[in-house]
């Protein structure tokens, strides 16, 4: 039998706030939600923002007056929604209106007049220019005379065309949830966002761990842009030009494959297969089929799959813009037509845009084999039924779309339609669209929806777009649509494009219904959900994922009644321990994984011989009886 992945955990950060127990998914529908469900997510987002401190019942505020959670909604809450989604870039990032940049000038005497300048001797370059003359002027200073001229660099300050991004919750800072010394925005956010994704399991790692042999772990992550900030590869591309030294660890922590290694070093101490790849904006899709494929195949039996994006640096954003990828301010008003505009709204998805919003996001799931979640009673949120990669073949632009999302938007919708049937895609199915807010995508993608909704008969194809409330976060954004997903499966609402006024006239929207309020389909819960991926240099990707209903639906008939009967029966266990680390991180209490040289092993006590090996602390032995998987061509059985 296949192995089916299903998701037992999910957890990271975003602009909507932390994922797990759903409530990044929450911020996006907060008009849609009860008043009970809007009171828990504003009071925990003013937890995470810093605004107020919880100490039992209370919530105290900087200057210890004390709250309810009514009071703190009424008094924090319009400060969390504008402190949360798509919005004005932080000057904790950089000034907007400011940015620094160095200005080329050449210095000359007046005339025929040598220049003359003074010096300190360290600061003098090296070699000497061989027209210069120098004069000691103390035993620090030196006079430089030349007849020529001297090329130089300003301090200068430009204005950034781009105002606005998906930055993480103003006043939350992942750094500050563990010993964050010296670590690249991005590997903070892995280690708060893979850490949320573990614990939001509510099975405890170590009793996960020893379930299984060491070698059945894997973990696959990466980002697309590395780490560019000053502790990563910025810091170590930009410090010969700043006169600055390279430090031992910025080109290390650089690596885009240290979402990964971040996790099995640090978070749940994995000897087991690992994997970085790196498919553009489609990166967490072709980390998932890693994941999904070997599971499937029995390779191993539990997955950690995400990704960590830090892109909000003057760099990156002044390269996205100079291809004219990105929502600049001037192009905004232009299409409001008006001397402002709100850059709340810079993500627009299939309505009159100009380009992308970038962010700042980590996303991680946890997912293991069907067999293993009933034994050790995991809740199930979803399941990952195929992901499938195809290029464009020959292309003219790197940056175009191209015909390779047609391939894996039908074999997804098929795959699901052999699972499920006609009536399950055609009536209870919706897509994540990669909705990335370009006028070429928003043409290009839709008339993909619309040409297999028509082959497979779908009429009223309901489409979402998550960015439209926290941007395009690059290798992250297909695992903030996954979770998004768990979100609708679990409650029921699909996310309307609040930023838009109205589908653009070029949309081919006659078979897609794209809502511009959220969708209830409470009474009419989706089955399936297909989460669409395009990226730079023809990277497509689209999965299909099962709902929690259709999974246990599908466990029930393999196991049988009475195995899944005790199942369930063990799986409540499992949701209060996942509840009880939920109440906790809403009071601002994230107990943060993170083992530092702890429980190293000791390689002079490993056991092993030709039939197995053991590690010091593992509960299990790695297994050496490997089959020969050409036994028709080698004779050998």
């Amino acid at each position: 039998m296949l192995s089916l992945p299903v998701i037992v955990g999910f957890g990271g950060f975003n602009a909507a706030g932390r994922s797990s127990g759903h409530h990044a998914y929450r911020r996006m529908v907060l008009e849609s939600l009860s008043a009970e469900e809007r009171r828990e997510t504003l009071v925990g987002l003013a937890v995470m923002m810093g605004l107020v401190r919880c100490e039992g019942d209370r919530y105290l505020d900087a200057d210890d007056r004390a709250y309810d959670a009514q009071a703190v909604e009424q008094q924090f809450g319009p400060t969390v929604m504008e402190g949360t989604l798509i919005r004005r870039i932080d000057p904790s990032f950089f000034d907007v209106d400011a940015v620094h940049w160095q200005k080329n000038a050449s210095l000359r005497g007046e005339g025929a007049t040598s220049l003359s300048f003074e010096l300190s001797h360290r600061d003098l370059p090296e070699p000497v220019p061989s027209d210069w003359q120098l004069e000691d002027i103390d035993e620090r200073r030196v006079r430089v005379t030349l007849s020529g001229e001297v090329q130089v660099k300003w301090d200068s300050y430009r204005d950034l065309p781009v105002k606005s991004a998906g930055q993480l919750p103003k006043g939350f800072d992942p750094g500050a949830l563990y010993n964050s010394r010296f670590h690249p925005r991005a590997l903070q956010l892995t280690v708060a966002g893979a850490s949320d994704a573990i614990q939001s399991v509510g099975i405890p790692w170590g009793d996960i761990a020893a379930a299984v042999r060491p070698d059945q772990i894997s973990v696959y992550a990466s980002n697309v842009m590395s780490q560019m900030d000053d502790a990563g590869f910025g810091g170590l591309l930009q410090s010969r030009l700043k006169g600055h030294r390279v430090s031992t660890k910025q080109c290390p922590l650089g690596l885009n494959s240290m979402p990964a290694d971040f996790v099995n070093a640090y978070i749940i101490g994995s000897v087991g297969q690992t994997g970085a790849i790196a498919g553009a904006c489609a990166s967490f899709l072709y980390n998932l089929r890693a994941a999904v494929e070997d599971i499937g195949a029995g390779r191993c039996r539990v997955a950690v799959v995400g990704n960590a994006e830090a892109p909000i640096t003057p760099e990156i954003i002044d390269g996205y813009a100079t291809m004219g990828a990105l929502a600049a301010e001037e192009k905004l008003k232009k299409l409001d037509n008006a001397d402002e505009t709100d850059p709340r709204r810079s993500s627009r998805p299939f309505g009159e845009n100009c380009g992308f919003t970038i962010a700042e996001s980590s996303q991680y799931v946890v997912l293991m084999d069907d067999a293993l979640a009933l034994e050790l009673g995991a809740d199930v949120h979803g399941a990952v039924n195929d992901v499938f990669i195809n290029a464009d073949g020959f292309k003219k632009s790197i940056s175009a779309p191209g015909p390779g999302n047609y391939i894996t938007m039908a074999k997804a919708v098929a795959s699901a339609r052999a699972i499920l049937g006609d009536e399950s895609v055609r009536e209870r199915s919706l897509v994540q669209a990669h909705g990335s807010s370009t006028p070429q995508n928003r043409v290009t993608e839709s008339e993909i929806f619309h040409r297999v909704a028509e082959v497979f008969g779908i009429t009223e194809w309901p489409v979402t777009a998550v960015k439209a409330f926290v941007g395009h976060s690059l290798s992250a954004a297909s695992g903030e649509q996954l979770i998004n997903t768990l979100g609708i499966f679990r409650h029921g609402w699909v996310p309307g494009v609040k930023t838009i006024d109205r589908v653009a006239d070029d949309v081919f929207a006659e078979r897609l219904h794209i809502p511009l309020q959220d969708l209830d389909r409470r009474e009419k819960p989706v089955d399936v959900a297909f989460l669409n991926s395009k990226g730079f240099g023809g990277n497509n990707a689209t999965a299909s994922v099962l709902s929690p209903s259709v999974v246990d639906g599908m466990l029930r008939k393999r196991y049988g009644d009475s195995a899944f009967e005790s199942y369930r029966q063990r799986r409540q266990n499992t949701r209060d321990r996942a509840l009880e680390y939920d109440q906790r991180a809403l009071r601002g209490q994230f107990d943060t994984l993170y083992h530092f040289g702890e429980s190293m092993i000791d390689e002079r006590l490993i056991e092993f011989d030709s039939g197995e090996m053991r590690l010091p602390g593992m509960t299990q032995s790695i297994d050496l009886n490997l089959p020969n998987r050409y036994s028709d061509m080698t004779g050998q059985s």
